[in-house]
């Protein structure tokens, strides 16, 4: 029998499949996609029965994910999919055991709301568990990028876009100062000399 893996799979991010198996992400698990747009990282976790909640401000986007949820895993609640802001989320605090932020902080206009974006993601996240986070950063790309304003961590990317970029020293402060610890290495991926997408996986302890 020939499985089609997209069909199974989705568009999940590599990153967060390596998550699933390594056994960090179980079917126990309560799970919330803080950024989750049209559900890519969410077909299997539908699909296999998963706690899955999400919330995107885009209304188009939660309609989406909310007809694929009625088709994966029609038992589960229409509300657990939230037209709302990732920095306003209504997720009770401490709801879920992995939350997941999948290229959504580099959006953020500015320090205040990438600060609020990060507080409100790590609000919903029960102490012992894992906060999976993809984000665009300046880590291999340093000579590459430049600020669009003095003293600002938005910059102009080598393939034309503007993202809120972080570096390896604010992701370990960041770390500390949220109470947590690096379940990894903090990974980065280098497109060529067109953009850098690192991946932070910290617990909450």
């Amino acid at each position: 029998m020939v499985v089609d893996l997209q069909d199974v799979f989705g568009g999940i991010d590599i990153y967060l499949f390596d998550q699933i198996l390594r056994r960090r992400i179980v079917p126990r698990d309560r799970i919330v996609d803080a950024g989750c747009g049209h559900g890519r990282n969410l077909v299997f976790l539908l699909r296999e029965g998963y706690d899955v909640s999400g919330a995107d401000a885009d209304p188009d986007a939660i309609r989406e994910v909310q007809a694929l949820a009625a088709r994966l895993a029609p038992a589960l609640p229409a509300d657990h999919f939230r037209c709302e802001p990732i920095e306003a989320m209504t997720f009770p605090a401490g709801t879920a055991t992995v939350v997941i932020s999948s290229a959504v902080l580099h959006f953020a206009r500015d320090d205040a709301q990438f600060e609020a974006m990060l507080a409100g993601s790590w609000r919903l996240l029960a102490s012992g568990g894992m906060f999976f986070c993809r984000l665009a950063s300046t880590i291999g790309l340093e000579t590459e990028v430049r600020p669009l304003a003095p003293g600002s961590r938005r910059h102009r990317l080598p393939d034309g876009t503007d993202r809120y970029l972080v570096d390896e020293a604010l992701l370990m402060a960041l770390t500390a100062r949220l109470g947590g610890r690096l379940l990894d290495p903090i990974k980065t991926t280098v497109v060529q000399g067109q953009r850098a997408m690192t991946t932070w996986v910290v617990r909450k302890d």
